[in-house]
């Protein structure tokens, strides 16, 4: 593998020791007024932008669950198969895993780091299991040519290669356009991630409100009779002490307070503008969910008037974002699985059993149907189907 950036052990040696500077431990501090963004790694942007944020979560399990519920059909130039063993595979792809289980982790594998890996296990009889491997822990070996030579699998410390040699190949890789990657996919939770960031923070803030009655209680104010405006070190650590345990919290919300000779009690709270941090939590929701292409209409973000309703909302989504996602990830394993079987054939999504697009469906078939200078073969290819039928003669 090469590694343009890494200095040979002999220019290593050679460098002279550097001392640690006595400043930055200073600097380091100084990081007022900068943003701080999170890790954009895969294993990072999984936690906060999947597991731990309800927006990124919820796009990606719509997405996968859907493309994982559509249902394919396998044909080849002549005719369409009901019973096929490629379609029998997919039905089944290993002991653990259905068909629905196996593609919906495929395609949350996509969404989450922009690559998606199967492996094929062969056995005496040809292909006998399919299972999809966690992109955090494969990687690409490229050759001398740039191109990949392996694919190596680490999990606790030890790793598996699948070797790239004469005949198919044991490991599928589906990744997203990246341009700027020659071997690994972009995916929608990079593109989302400074949304998710800003997301997560002011999830965050919004939880330190409400641990705090949802706005500043307000100021005490010491003036002591002798004219001195400062506590004591016992006397500020014992209000402050009294304050965290007795009038913190939402199980102390409404507690009054008995304030002793000198302090004096100013409320506070928030202006209008303060409040905008609503308004830009919903702005870096509405992000997120364009970021993977799911309307935020069907994520119930409110102050998106993109489409009439929810019924044109949903069929803009499986039309712009699922049915693009299944057909190129089918169309690869098509070619993938047909090298296995020697064979040619196209593996797509059945357009007529999705009831999203069941509007769009029967104005085709009518305009279709009514073409009457068009033979029955000529409107079976305009509707994408095969010119016969199994059981046509």
């Amino acid at each position: 593998m090469f590694d343009f950036l890494k200095r040979s052990e002999t220019a290593q040696m050679a460098l002279p020791e550097v001392k640690a500077s006595a400043t930055g431990k200073i600097a380091a501090l100084g990081s007022v007024g900068r943003s701080v963004w999170g890790a954009r790694d895969t294993t990072s942007l999984t936690r906060s932008g999947f597991t731990s944020n309800p927006v990124g979560f919820r796009a990606v399990k719509m997405i996968a669950e859907a493309a994982a519920a559509l249902p394919l059909v396998l044909q080849d130039a002549e005719r369409r198969y009901d019973t096929h063993p490629v379609l029998e595979l997919l039905h089944r792809p290993n002991g653990a895993q259905g068909r629905a289980e196996l593609l919906e982790a495929l395609f949350g594998q996509l969404l989450l780091s922009g690559n998606g890996y199967v492996e094929a296990v062969a056995g005496d009889a040809g292909l006998v299991e399919l299972h999809v491997l966690r992109s955090d822990r494969m990687s690409i070996v490229p050759g001398a040519d740039g191109w990949p030579v392996a694919f190596d699998y680490t999990v606790g410390g030890r790793k598996h290669r699948f070797a790239l040699g004469e005949g198919p190949s044991p490991i599928c890789h589906l990744k997203s356009f990246h341009p700027q990657d020659d071997h690994y996919g972009l995916s929608p939770m990079q593109a989302a991630a400074t949304a998710l960031d800003v997301h997560n923070a002011a999830s965050r803030w919004s939880k330190a409100l409400l641990d705090n009655a949802a706005r500043p209680s307000g100021a005490i104010v010491y003036k002591g009779a002798d004219g001195q405006a400062q506590l004591s070190t016992d006397q500020y650590d014992r209000l402050l002490h009294e304050m965290e345990t007795q009038h913190q919290g939402a199980k102390n919300a409404g507690r009054p307070m008995l304030l002793e000779g000198g302090l004096d009690w100013k409320p506070m709270g928030f202006s209008p503008s303060d409040m905008e941090f609503q308004k830009t939590k919903e702005a870096a929701a509405r992000e997120i969910a364009i970021a993977f292409g799911v309307p935020p209409m069907l994520l119930g973000i409110p102050g998106d008037a993109t489409y009439a309703n929810y019924q044109e909302a949903n069929r803009a989504f499986y039309r712009l974002t699922v049915l693009p996602l299944v057909t190129r990830v089918a169309s690869a394993l098509a070619d993938w699985l047909g090298d296995f079987a020697e064979s040619s054939f196209e593996l797509k999504p059945d357009l007529d059993q999705i009831p999203a697009l069941s509007v769009e469906r029967d104005a085709q078939w009518k305009r279709v149907g009514e073409a009457t200078f068009l033979s029955d073969a000529e409107k079976r290819n305009l509707l994408g189907l095969p010119s016969l039928e199994v059981g046509d003669g």
